[in-house]
């Protein structure tokens, strides 16, 4: 069994020039958690994750710093604030981000595969230590997007074997 024997050849991808509103609209729009990101000629050029655009409403700097005592604050405590979802100003931070270009957000220089990429790679890629990689995108030698591997194709592929 090889990639090939896995992969789903009708992929639903983000151009290279899409902005983070277009790519908002495509995540409410299919029920996928990433896209493949691809140029005009159809190269893989990145992956965007609804994590990707999570990150965006993620506050940069989680510290907090509390001043202790009189004037002129010589000592300081330092706390980790994680602020809940609901206190963070989405609309303020969308409005921010609309247009700023995927290419900004996405994962570049994905993990792919080709065709002929054997089972026991795609499974070690999908099950290693990197827990990003939910998906790989099948190249062609050129690097044009042919198919994709989701972690959901791998057990279904094995599941089918057994019945």
């Amino acid at each position: 069994m090889n990639a090939r024997d896995l992969m789903v050849e009708d992929v639903r991808t983000v151009p290279a020039d899409a902005d983070v509103s277009d790519v908002f609209h495509k995540f409410a729009r299919n029920p996928f958690s990433g896209f493949p990101v691809v140029d005009d000629d159809g190269r893989v050029v990145g992956v965007v994750t609804e994590s990707d655009l999570v990150d965006l409403f993620e506050p940069e700097e989680e510290t907090l710093w509390i001043p202790i005592g009189l004037p002129p604050f010589v000592d300081t405590l330092t706390y980790q604030v994680k602020p809940p979802w609901g206190d963070l100003d989405m609309g303020i931070d969308l409005m921010r981000n609309a247009d700023r270009p995927i290419t900004e957000v996405m994962t570049t220089d994905p993990a792919t595969v080709t065709p002929d990429t054997d089972v026991d790679e795609v499974l070690e890629l999908l099950s290693g230590d990197d827990p990003d990689i939910n998906r790989l995108p099948v190249v062609d030698d050129d690097g044009v997007l042919v198919g994709l591997i989701a972690r959901q194709d791998v057990v279904r592929a094995f599941r089918d074997r057994r019945i």
